[in-house]
């Protein structure tokens, strides 16, 4: 039976949540809205429309929701051609399709973004498949990204596992009924990533591959 290894990309192979957060904050700001930084920062993981909906809340103007996710959009391609991978992060990819995982990305991440993302890991050749936006109805913490990169895995949950570095990764991955592993790499706390349902946390993508062999991908399949 095949086994897989489940990944977010933003903040847990890529260094980019905090480019995430600017981009944010300067898209709400065009639309006339004044949003903390630390608030969006819990955000990021989100699609983009739920980010805003969560931030904004439910009397919000809704004519802007287009606005302000485009607004992200043009503001997030400027950095296409600078995006960076956490160091480690092919390698770990890598390492685990040696070790016969099935690798698959789980991300909100779609189009030119996400080919700038695969290109910045540098590991296509390992990657089986990505779920992005574009091929689910609900995005984390809905289990559909978590449950659709099983599909495409041909994998049951019992013998998969997720990384991410987000609450949101958690949640979705636990109502998947994946076991989660959550990376620090984000700029999450601990303590919100367990309570989340993080089954084991690690600094990086780096120390993550370091303890492989006592990782949750040892334990699991």
């Amino acid at each position: 039976m095949p086994q897989a290894a489940l990944f977010d990309v933003d903040g847990t192979l890529t260094d980019t949540n905090y480019l995430h957060v600017t981009c944010w904050w300067e898209a709400f700001r065009q639309a006339g809205h004044r949003v903390a930084m630390c608030d969006i920062h819990r955000a990021v993981g989100l699609s983009g429309g739920d980010l805003v909906a969560h931030l904004l809340g439910e009397d919000r103007d809704r004519e802007q929701d287009g606005l302000i996710t485009a607004a992200h959009k043009t503001l997030y391609a400027t950095h296409f051609d600078r995006l960076s991978a956490f160091d480690g992060a092919g390698d770990l990819l890598r390492a685990l399709a040696a070790r016969g995982r099935r690798i698959v990305l789980a991300t909100s991440a779609s189009g030119r973004e996400l080919a700038a993302l695969r290109a910045a890991v540098g590991a296509d050749d390992v990657i089986a498949g990505t779920a992005s936006s574009d091929d689910v109805s609900a995005g984390k913490p809905a289990p559909e990204p978590v449950e659709h990169a099983l599909e495409i895995a041909g994998c049951p949950a019992s013998q998969a596992v997720f990384v991410g570095d987000s609450v949101w990764d958690m949640r979705a991955a636990v109502r998947a009924g994946v076991p989660a592993v959550a990376l620090l790499s984000g700029g999450v706390s601990r303590g919100d990533l367990e309570e989340a349902g993080a089954t084991a946390v690690y600094r990086d993508v780096s120390d993550l591959l370091a303890r492989l062999d006592s990782s949750p991908f040892a334990r699991s399949g």
